[in-house]
């Protein structure tokens, strides 16, 4: 009896979502069982480049152009996967902060307990988070509150375990790895001129063990799972409103599983 076959992706954390549901479309239909790994765009960069293991390769679209003109991967099977929106989230059930411009969103992290994030060096939006930071003039005053950490979504979890301290901290990471994180609430994305948002692509790796498998999972990543990665901008509801003391608006959100 042979065992089933297995599919290899590496992946940025912002796709996830995507890769999960691809591991049960390919389970029920052709018994194909999917090994994913994610973590944030440079790490899973850098552990390709090492050899792991990979049939599919999942990276922002710029990082996977550089791999292709290396001939890493197979660059005729490169398709854009979506649109990621970098995104502020708080923990459930606390005091939701303004966050509407840039002048809210530099008043909001300067009031803010602790600012949640990815790796401020190998991740696509802890990179962007610092640079923000430091362009807002106030990264000096608030690196002390920063809380690192490998990827966004050990950020949002830690963040919605954080207790007290998470009362009045705010995240910063890519929306998808918010919306798939118990615990934590999106309140709006990035507003201009400090807005990101990334592409993704998918692509067969030179070195999987079998490229016909990596080929025949890029059409499951593509349609019909693909939407759930581009989450649309959303108004966001709320039960209550109050205000956070020295701010100018405030309201709290409701303790909810995230879409």
């Amino acid at each position: 009896m042979t065992s089933a076959p297995t599919l290899d992706i590496l992946s940025a954390g912002a796709a996830k979502v995507v890769v999960l549901a691809l591991a049960d479309e390919l389970s029920k239909r052709d018994g194909v069982a999917v090994a994913g790994v994610f973590d944030a765009a440079g790490a899973i960069r850098a552990q390709f480049l090492a050899g792991a293991a990979c049939d599919v390769l999942i990276l922002p679209a710029a990082m996977q152009e550089e791999l292709a003109a290396q001939k890493r991967i197979d660059a005729r099977t490169q398709a854009p996967l979506g649109h990621v929106p970098t995104g502020i989230a708080i923990a459930a059930g606390a005091l939701v902060p303004s966050v509407g411009d840039a002048d809210a969103l530099r008043a909001a992290f300067e009031d803010a307990s602790a600012l949640y994030c990815p790796d401020t060096e190998r991740s696509t939006a802890g990179i962007h988070f610092v640079r923000m930071l430091r362009e807002m003039g106030i990264h000096p005053r608030v690196a002390p509150r920063i809380r690192n950490f490998p990827n966004g979504a050990q950020a949002m979890a830690a963040m919605a375990a954080a207790g007290p301290e998470g009362d009045r901290a705010i995240g910063c990471t890519q929306v998808t790895e918010i919306l798939y994180t118990p615990g934590v609430t999106l309140i709006g994305l990035l507003p201009p001129p400090f807005e990101l948002t990334t592409v993704y692509t998918a692509a067969v790796s030179v070195h999987s063990r079998d490229l016909r498998s990596g080929q025949h999972a890029l059409p499951f990543l593509l349609w019909p799972v693909s939407p759930a990665i581009a989450p649309s901008q959303r108004s966001i509801r709320t039960s209550s409103r109050r205000s956070r003391p020295g701010s100018a608006s405030a309201t709290r959100t409701t303790r909810s599983s995230p879409s």
